[in-house]
């Protein structure tokens, strides 16, 4: 029995001694321990496992961002800038002090120390994941300079947890494979700033006009506060909300010691000078149209572009300034100028293109009316006629189609120079039966027509529909002498600073023998100068040829002078009536307005041969040839209905067209009945003038003397 005065055997405590809780929270701490040392671990496999499968610096470097085309006109003003906007890449020992300053300033304090991941904004983020999520809003905040790089290259933009994850892992695997100042170059030469444009020098040329190696203090304060908000503050979208956040941003730099407070106070983002936005009402008519073409002639699909175009900002100006003024109420109006070799200088395809962007110079198909005529003389001449071989107008019937002049009477024996000078609508006829109307479809095809040509005998005066863009092509293979002329307007594209696309001009395709353009040139100035086309008159050589459909309905003049051939069109897009719309008229006039400005600085150029006035020019009572119409009986496909079939006078429809033909090439598939009528082996049956069954007869006054060149001769049905 042990006594009790020896001393107490001290007793080590066991396990089940500790209290519950104690045993709760040792093992709890055991587990933590054990959970973040696996997770540590899990992270440095994921981080060093993701560094290897990195793309290298240079392969960064060159990844495809998506491809940016920016459109320069004739004079290398930027017409506009189009996909997202990635400039010239910027080594880092290449991008202004300033500019790196701003942006570790504004985004990333610590982006010197940390090593991709800052703790701080990890802490915030998760400190506000939940309440942001429970009211809608983005997951933002905590984000390096370097997860912004690893977001931008590698991830997309949706917000949530698990590609926060994913951000910081590719975060600190690139600070374990790159440099900061490596970093620091992708992140300024890829993140985005708004306005379409990625990284700084895109960034610079948009906003202050030139590359980001010029940046200022101002410029590089007002370029760092948009990584936080683009559209909001972007400078063209708002100049007070962008200069207020560039002096957040000073604020910020001499806040982290980038720079002093005297350089911040001494800094105002107010005196930037921002570039002016580029052209987007009238020039965008000839982007739309140019641009498309790169498809087929450049294969780069992904490298930035620089496109050289042929418009002249002059130019563009004047024919805008032209269509608005003289286009009539309610009416639209487009218009085509053309060098020499087919260069554009100027589109308008309509009086706004914010307004509409329909370009009604390349798209819209219309009726040339006598503007057609071209092809016609162009066929005879080419057959043998000179300007100066008489015919004869008189009543003529071509398969029923009786066509007349506005006077309603008829002349007698001219020359071919007068008949085509006032436009008179029985020599088109008569010349049209005699050289063959296939071969005159195969003429308007040989210059460049690409719409379809009917071949019945109305086509003479114009009742196919044709582009304003062929038929300025057109006139201009005229003006060069019968060597064919295709408009362009992309001289050059560059990529990366290569050229990488050069036009050539081809000059060996000839239409017609250089006579024949020199006797159609000779038609044509006529006309400017004594016929319908006065009002086109400039004070120097022109030629060229009005047109005007039935009712008024279109007014078209296509002319040259001085190596530039300019086109007009004006009309309603729904093809109603404009009341007191001619070629000789407000086109003419529109023509005149571009044309004296257009080619103000471009020596006289004199045509291989002089005006030669028209045998009726100086009479009185013959000044009738001003008015033709082309007014006639046709079918819903253009083709002319005999005289027993034309709409009766209770407004009955036309029960049956004659047969159809079908323009193809020149072969005209036509039945045997309308050849023989057609070749004169059986006389057709008598018939009236005729109309077209679209239109409602109406009454055309008979023109007196030549009028001065405002006054050109009205009631030209062309």
């Amino acid at each position: 029995m042990p006594s009790k005065n020896l001393p107490a055997v001290i007793r080590t405590p066991k396990w089940r001694d500790f209290s519950f809780w104690k045993r709760v929270a040792f093992w709890t701490l055991i587990s933590g321990g054990s959970l973040a040392l696996l997770a540590f671990i899990a992270l440095l496999i994921a981080v060093y496992s993701t560094k290897s499968t990195l793309p290298s610096f240079d392969e960064l470097k060159s990844s495809p961002n998506g491809q940016m085309i920016r459109v320069h006109a004739a004079d290398g003003t930027v017409l506009v800038s189009l996909g997202p906007s990635y400039g010239e890449w910027i080594k880092y020992d290449r991008i202004p002090q300033v500019m790196k300053d701003a942006i570790i300033a504004t985004e990333d304090r610590r982006f010197e120390s940390h090593w991709g991941v800052d703790p701080v904004g990890v802490a915030r983020m998760f400190w506000r994941a939940k309440q942001l999520h429970d009211e809608g809003r983005r997951l933002q905040g905590g984000s390096t300079i370097t997860q912004q790089v690893a977001r931008t290259i590698f991830l997309s933009n949706k917000y949530d947890l698990g590609r926060k994850v994913r951000e910081g892992i590719i975060a600190l695997s690139m600070e374990r494979k790159f440099s900061k100042d490596e970093i620091l170059e992708l992140y300024l030469n890829k993140v985005y700033f708004g306005g379409g444009a990625y990284g700084i020098d895109a960034a610079s040329r948009k906003f202050f006009g030139h590359p980001a190696t010029n940046l200022t203090l101002a410029e590089a304060a007002v370029i760092a506060g948009l990584v936080k908000a683009p559209s909001h503050y972007s400078p063209t979208a708002d100049a007070e909300a962008a200069i207020g956040r560039a002096s957040v941003v000073l604020d910020l730099m001499a806040e982290t010691g980038k720079i002093t407070e005297a350089q911040a106070r001494a800094t105002d983002p107010r005196t930037v000078a921002l570039a002016p936005e580029p052209q987007q009402n009238s020039v965008r008519y000839f982007t739309d149209w140019a641009l498309p073409q790169l498809e087929v002639l450049i294969d780069e699909t992904e490298a930035p572009l620089e496109v050289w175009t042929t418009l002249d900002l002059n130019m563009q100006r004047a024919a805008d300034d032209a269509i608005r003024a003289n286009a009539p109420k309610n009416a639209q109006g487009a218009l085509v100028s053309l060098d020499r070799d087919g260069a554009v200088r100027a589109m308008v395809g309509g009086k706004d293109y914010v307004a509409s962007i329909y370009n009604r110079a390349t798209q819209a198909t219309r009726q040339p009316g006598s503007a057609f005529k071209l092809f016609v003389y162009l066929t005879a001449l080419e057959s043998g006629h000179k300007p100066d071989d008489l015919v004869v107008d008189e009543p003529v019937t071509i398969a029923g189609w009786s066509p007349r002049n506005s006077s309603g009477a008829f002349r007698g024996e001219m020359n071919i120079r007068t008949a085509f000078a006032y436009s008179v609508n029985t020599i088109a006829a008569k010349l049209g039966q005699e050289v063959g109307f296939g071969a005159i479809a195969d003429m308007a095809r040989r210059f460049g027509i690409t719409t379809p040509v009917d071949t019945h005998p109305a086509m003479v005066l114009g009742t196919s529909d044709v582009r304003l863009i062929d038929m300025t092509r057109a006139f201009a293979s005229v003006a060069n002498k019968g060597v064919a002329v295709t408009p362009y307007g992309i001289t050059r594209v560059t990529a990366n600073g290569a050229v990488i696309y050069q036009h050539e001009v081809d000059t060996s395709h000839v239409l017609v023998a250089p006579y024949v353009a020199a006797q159609m040139t000779d038609l044509m100035q006529t006309a400017v100068a004594t016929g319908t086309g006065r009002a086109a008159q400039i004070g120097r050589p022109v030629a060229g040829k009005t047109g005007t459909t039935t009712s008024n309905k279109d007014g078209w003049f296509v002319g040259f002078s001085s190596g530039l051939t300019t086109g007009v069109w004006m009309g309603r897009d729904d093809a109603k009536v404009v009341p007191g719309l001619q070629g000789g008229t407000a086109p003419a006039r529109a023509f005149h307005d571009f044309m004296i400005k257009a080619v103000a600085k471009r020596p006289v150029e004199q045509f291989d041969t002089q005006v030669t006035l028209p045998e009726y020019q100086l009479d009185e009572e013959n000044a009738a040839y001003g008015e033709p119409d082309n007014g006639v009986f046709v079918d819903e496909d253009g083709n002319p209905v005999a005289e027993d079939q034309q709409p009766r006078s209770d407004g009955s429809e036309v029960v049956q067209p004659v047969p159809s033909q079908q323009g193809g090439q020149g072969d005209e598939q036509l039945d045997q009945d309308w050849i023989d009528r057609m070749t004169g082996k059986r006389a057709p049956a008598p018939a009236q003038p005729q109309r077209d069954q679209r239109e409602a007869p109406r009454d055309v006054p008979r023109q007196t003397a030549p009028q001065p060149r405002d006054g050109a001769p009205r009631g030209e049905q062309q």
